[in-house]
């Protein structure tokens, strides 16, 4: 399963589907391999699609290492909890995106995802920050005031995939904007600002600690992960996750069931320095 000689020097991670189960778990074998990582001096990086709020329970987990949020669009500090760098879709591509998936998949609605917060249209129906936003708007245009995180779209009936709202997204906002998602069962898109992934902030961030791509090790689970898995020089697909991941990464980690990612590490850590 390991394709080097050498221990890694920076293991990135997905969070949800990766190392934390649908209800929430995150396994005491999995904790101790990042914790074992972490004392060997290996760099650490939380890389999710998740905003710092859904972030305490990781803090809480691991107490250490870097979080790439928003699917690359922030920086920030788990354990000082707070943004270091955003890059952030601006108010203006905003709007052309809702406008260009409007057309595009007139069953659309939308929300806007923000550090702190996030806001919804009424015909949007959250499935986690239910209880944020109870009252919405009638077009999310009323209140793209401010960059964002990124632009949520969900077909709320599911008569499109993910991976159809995907296709059509990527031929819709080519070089405009950055689709994705991260969960081919909740027909969602999660749209970032041109150019920024998960991929090219961690690139980015390895670049600062003078590690290059074949020093890294990424896990993930879904195509907001394939960029990321692209960039490192091993990579693991997980095996309950997407189809097409084996398609972007060096290998396949056993499902999350099995605390795939904990088994990997483990033998990674045998490997010399």
């Amino acid at each position: 399963m390991i394709q080097s000689e050498r221990r890694p020097k920076l293991i990135a991670t997905d969070l949800d589907g990766t190392i934390v189960a649908d209800y929430g778990e995150i396994t005491e074998r999995t904790i101790r391999a990042f914790r074992d990582a972490h004392d060997l001096g290996i760099e650490i990086f939380f890389v999710t699609g998740r905003p710092p709020r859904w972030m305490p329970e990781i803090r809480e987990a691991f107490g250490f290492g870097h979080a790439i949020c928003g699917n690359g669009a922030m920086l920030y500090d788990l354990m000082g909890e707070k943004v270091i760098e955003e890059w952030f879709v601006s108010v203006e591509v905003q709007l052309e995106v809702v406008a260009r998936l409007r057309l595009a998949i007139p069953q659309i609605s939308f929300a806007i995802e923000s550090p702190n917060y996030f806001h919804r249209e009424k015909a949007y129906i959250p499935r986690w920050d239910v209880g944020l936003d109870n009252v919405g708007v009638h077009g999310i245009e009323e209140i793209i005031t401010a960059p964002a995180i990124k632009v949520l779209g969900r077909c709320s009936n599911e008569e499109l995939t993910s991976d159809e709202m995907l296709d059509i997204a990527m031929r819709e906002l080519a070089g405009i904007a950055t689709p994705t998602h991260s969960n081919a069962n909740e027909s969602l898109l999660e749209i970032s600002a041109l150019g920024v992934s998960k991929g090219q902030t961690l690139a980015k961030m390895a670049a600062r600690l003078g590690i290059a791509a074949k020093d890294a090790v990424a896990f993930g689970d879904n195509p907001n992960d394939f960029s990321m898995l692209s960039w490192a020089g091993r990579s693991y697909a997980m095996a309950n996750g997407h189809p097409d991941g084996k398609n972007y990464a060096t290998g396949i980690a056993p499902p999350i069931s099995q605390d795939g990612v904990a088994s990997v590490i483990e033998e990674l850590l045998l490997l010399p320095a």
